[in-house]
C-alpha cells in the first residue's frame, strides 16, 4: 500500500486556497502541456481524482472560462487572475492542480512529463488505449 501526501496551495493573492492529496506512484507525474492556453500560462498539471481535492476557501472568488469544445472549465481567481486548478477535459472525473500553486519546496517530489496538447485528440486516445491494455 502506498502512502499519500497532502499539500496546500492557492492563488497569488491568497483568496483561493485548496488542499490536494497525492498517492504514490502514478500521481507523482506532472504534465507540461504545449497547447495554446497551457503554454501561455505555464500551467503544470497535477491531475487527481475529485475526492483528493478540497477547496478550502475562495469559491466566491472564482471565475470560469471555457473555449473550444467547452468541456474543460478553467477557473481563475477574479482578484489576482491566477489559475490554481481546473476541471480538465482529459479527466472529467478529476481536477488538474497547477503544481506552480503549491509550495516551491515540493516541486522536486514530482516528475515532469511532456504532453503534446497541440495534438490533444490523438494523444488522449493513445493514453486511453494504453490504460485499457
Amino acid at each position: 500500500m502506498s502512502a499519500s501526501e497532502s499539500y496546500q496551495g492557492g492563488c497569488h493573492c491568497g483568496a483561493v486556497r485548496f488542499e490536494v492529496r497525492v498517492d504514490e506512484p502514478d500521481s507523482k507525474k506532472v504534465h507540461e502541456c504545449n497547447c495554446s492556453i497551457c503554454a501561455m500560462k505555464g500551467f503544470r498539471h497535477l491531475i487527481v481524482e475529485k475526492e483528493a481535492f478540497t477547496l478550502l476557501s475562495g469559491a466566491d472568488h472564482l471565475t470560469s472560462y471555457r473555449f473550444n469544445t467547452g468541456v474543460a472549465e478553467h477557473l481563475f481567481c477574479r482578484v489576482c487572475g491566477v489559475q490554481s486548478f481546473y476541471h480538465p477535459r482529459s479527466h472529467p472525473e478529476g481536477i488538474s492542480v497547477n503544481l506552480r500553486c503549491l509550495p516551491e519546496e515540493v516541486f522536486s517530489r514530482f516528475k515532469l512529463v511532456s504532453f503534446d496538447g497541440q495534438n490533444w485528440e490523438e494523444n488522449v486516445a493513445r493514453i486511453r488505449a494504453r490504460k485499457k491494455s
